[in-house]
């Protein structure tokens, strides 16, 4: 009997010992768990990261981007796929422009494209791009030289117009769309304008294959630009320097129809300002 009962006490004991250690065991985890979800201290918590932004924000509004630039590379990492996330890789491609870091622009806002092809804000992105490849200051020198905005690399212009074109086209109601429209036309006179720069130059080196070559690309590719005048003028020049009587017939013909009140048919020829010149 006594046996029995000893047996029974220690059975008891131990299993009450488990469940005491059981309970301790659950009671560290939790308040392990506790401890490790404290916003406070989660540095991927929404708390942290909405104050790690407004900080992005201040130091933007205060103009110091390269201090805005490292904050905001945080919060995309940590927030990746979220809409805080997106947000800051659209400030983040702001403030590297803002910064002169046109090309870390364009590399964000290319990703920000590709991760977020169903995003509220894809409009906005590719209204930015075009933005940020959109460049029609001079500069100082180039103001100096009364340099004309064509006779410069026109690539960042043609990334610019592919950029506007494809929100246009995807997004033709966006409240982004009219203005995107107002710069590819900007962006096609220029691209023309550029074309016939080099025609231009060869024509003055004597190259007039490469003249008439380079007018009449302009012609096929930009068939309303203002620069087309010229385009047409230096072809029926070219062509008469190369004694190809039927092509300069030809392109005289098309000049006469198409600008019949030319200065270059009249020889009344006078250095305006140039088309995209507002001052």
């Amino acid at each position: 009997m006594e046996i029995s009962v000893m047996r029974s006490l220690r059975t008891s004991w131990r299993a009450s010992c488990r469940t005491v250690a059981l309970a301790a065991a659950v009671s560290a985890a939790v308040g392990l768990a506790a401890c490790s979800s404290t916003p406070k201290d989660d540095p991927n918590s929404q708390a942290n990261l909405q104050k790690l932004y407004e900080e992005a924000k201040e130091d933007m509004i205060s103009g110091s981007y390269d201090r805005a630039i490292k904050t905001l590379e945080r919060i995309e990492g940590r927030a990746a796929g979220t809409t805080l996330g997106q947000q800051a890789q659209l400030d983040l491609a702001w403030a590297n422009y803002k910064s002169g870091e046109r090309v870390q622009a364009v590399a964000v806002l290319d990703r920000f494209i590709k991760l977020n092809p169903s995003s509220a804000a894809l409009d906005y992105a590719l209204y930015m791009k075009g933005l940020v490849n959109f460049n029609d200051d001079l500069g100082l020198f180039g103001r100096i030289a009364r340099q004309d905005i064509s006779e410069r690399d026109q690539q960042a212009a043609r990334d610019s117009m592919q950029a506007f074109k494809q929100l246009v086209e995807q997004f033709p109601d966006s409240k982004y769309a009219p203005d995107a429209r107002t710069r590819i036309d900007y962006i096609t006179n220029s691209l023309a304008a550029y074309e016939v720069h080099v025609a231009r130059y060869y024509y003055n080196r004597g190259a007039y294959l490469a003249a008439a070559n380079r007018a009449q690309a302009a012609l096929l590719e930009f068939q309303y630009a203002p620069a087309l005048e010229e385009a047409l003028y230096l072809m029926v020049r070219s062509y008469d320097k190369l004694g190809l009587t039927q092509l300069r017939d030809d392109s005289e013909r098309v000049l006469k129809q198409s600008f019949p009140d030319s200065a270059y048919l009249s020889g009344n020829l006078r250095k305006d300002k140039p088309w995209w010149q507002l001052w």
